[in-house]
């Protein structure tokens, strides 16, 4: 035993890390929770602005590197053909890289930003919520994935490396530790990010039980509900991608495209179409602007702190794990293909998806003549808004299992990728490695999900989502260093 763990060091040291952690925050509970607050609030107020220009940075870069000759690039031989098909292929990037937020924010967001619009502006407040909603799940998110995903794949099937972070940078960083540094923070922020959808996931489907059944739902329904997804996902990611991970992608978008057709065809369409146009036509305009938060279209600190700080901190979190599988399932395409893939393809299929909820959650406010906040709760949000819809029961039942496999999807290639990176990483993990890390995962989210209801004055689940803002700000800081390494090694290899 003692061999294999000094053989698997990162694993070793990974979950070392996790446990104690896990330790310090249940016996020290509200000194680490007041921490992590400030510490988040000092992260955001400091590093912040930072963050929307190195997201404006990461898409201004991948647009130049897919439109260069560098675009030609193929991962893999240049006979190589793409291991899925693009149908498969968006399926299961968009699953792992946006899964069930698309479902908690559906109604909530753009309603919030309708009722509490970001800036002054001559806009219809109507569409500048959607603008600003398309802003922040768009193309900069997909930049942060396909950045990763762009270098990760390169050092994969075109230099032949192993499957971790720390093999992007190891031919200009020698040193052992710090590469082995790399890839433990990597994970860290990886698990908790983890724990955080599962935390979010799950009361989500909570609440939309006590919704649909009119019956309180409690601590064990979490439980529950954390055990029966931690074994699905675990057997999705014993299955590997072919068998497991790619059949509950397929799922998950079918029966997410089946409730959009449904919402669009009981609503007005072309009300729908014209805001998905309008809405796309002034994002586009106002990306730089918007991105850099310069003048009218500066929301001030205390927005942009609340919302795109937090909402790009969290991207940048998940970015080193979804574009490593991004780029696991990318062999036999161009650099061009990946990028133009990633940054457009999801992006106007999230812009349409928040153009059919946000126009109908409009038109029902408008009806209703006086709003009361109904579509604020984040959780019931969606649940709330399927009730003015015919077949309510069987639309909310629906959400309830799309939620449950957007959760298996995200968490089974998690440890799909977790896996290869404390396997060496090895393209086709260990089958021992998928069983520990979804193991542990489920501990690790249980016994916070516990923590919280034992100490019910201290929001622990909202602890670890503070707590991904600060994890990610390592990756923020290296990524222009791995943006220039990744340059040099283009030219170099011209």
């Amino acid at each position: 035993m003692f061999k294999y763990l000094q053989k698997h060091i990162v694993l070793t040291c990974s979950i070392s890390i996790l446990f104690i952690c896990t330790l310090i925050v249940f016996f020290a509970t509200e000194i680490s929770y007041n921490t992590i607050e400030s510490t988040s609030i000092w992260v955001r107020n400091n590093f912040g602005y930072f963050y929307l220009y190195l997201g404006f940075g990461c898409v201004l870069f991948l647009l130049s590197i897919a439109i260069s000759p560098f675009g030609k690039i193929k991962l893999g031989t240049p006979d190589s053909k793409p291991e899925y098909s693009l149908w498969a292929w968006v399926a299961m990037l968009y699953s792992a890289g946006m899964g069930s937020g698309i479902l908690l924010r559906a109604v909530q967001e753009p309603v919030f930003m309708q009722q509490h619009p970001p800036y002054a502006s001559t806009l219809d407040s109507e569409i500048l919520a959607l603008e600003f909603t398309f802003y922040q799940w768009g193309v900069t998110a997909w930049a942060f994935y396909g950045f990763f995903a762009m270098i990760v794949g390169y050092t994969l099937f075109v230099k032949h490396k192993k499957v971790n972070v720390s093999a992007t940078i190891e031919d200009y960083v020698p040193s052992r530790t710090i590469k082995n540094g790399v890839d433990v923070v990597t994970i860290i922020t990886t698990v908790f990010g983890l724990i955080a959808a599962i935390g979010l996931g799950t009361t989500q489907i909570k609440g939309g039980l006590t919704h649909v059944f009119q019956k309180p739902f409690g601590l064990i329904t979490i439980v529950l509900l954390c055990i029966a997804v931690s074994c699905v996902a675990c057997y999705s990611a014993w299955q590997g991608v072919n068998k497991g991970i790619k059949l509950f992608s397929k799922l998950n978008i079918i029966v997410t495209f089946l409730i959009l057709c449904f919402v669009c065809i009981h609503s007005n369409i072309l009300d729908i179409l014209n805001s998905f146009l309008k809405s796309t036509y002034y994002y586009v305009l106002d990306f730089i602007p918007m991105s850099l938060a310069l003048g009218e279209y500066n929301p001030g600190l205390s927005f942009l702190t609340g919302w795109t700080f937090y909402y790009w901190a969290f991207w940048l979190a998940w970015s080193p794990f979804t574009g490593i599988f991004i780029a696991r399932i990318s062999k036999g395409r161009t650099l061009r293909q990946l990028l133009f893939g990633v940054l457009l393809i999801p992006s106007l299929g999230t812009f349409f998806w928040f153009s059919a909820f946000g126009t109908s959650a409009f038109q029902l406010i408008a009806s209703w003549k006086d709003y009361n906040n109904e579509f604020g709760n984040v959780f019931s949000s969606i649940f709330i808004f399927f009730q003015h819809y015919p077949y309510a029961m069987v639309l909310n039942i629906t959400t309830l299992f799309l939620l449950f496999s957007f959760l298996v999807t995200s968490i089974d290639s998690a440890v799909f990728v977790l896996s290869m990176f404390t396997d060496q990483g090895a393209k086709h993990p260990s089958k021992k490695h998928r069983i520990i890390w979804s193991g542990f995962i489920l501990l690790t989210t249980l016994a916070l999900v516990l923590l919280g209801n034992v100490k019910p004055d201290v929001d622990v689940l909202d602890a670890v989502q503070k707590l991904l803002i600060i994890t990610s700000l390592p990756f923020a800081i290296i990524i222009p260093f791995m943006s220039v390494i990744f340059l040099i090694d283009l030219i170099k290899n011209k």
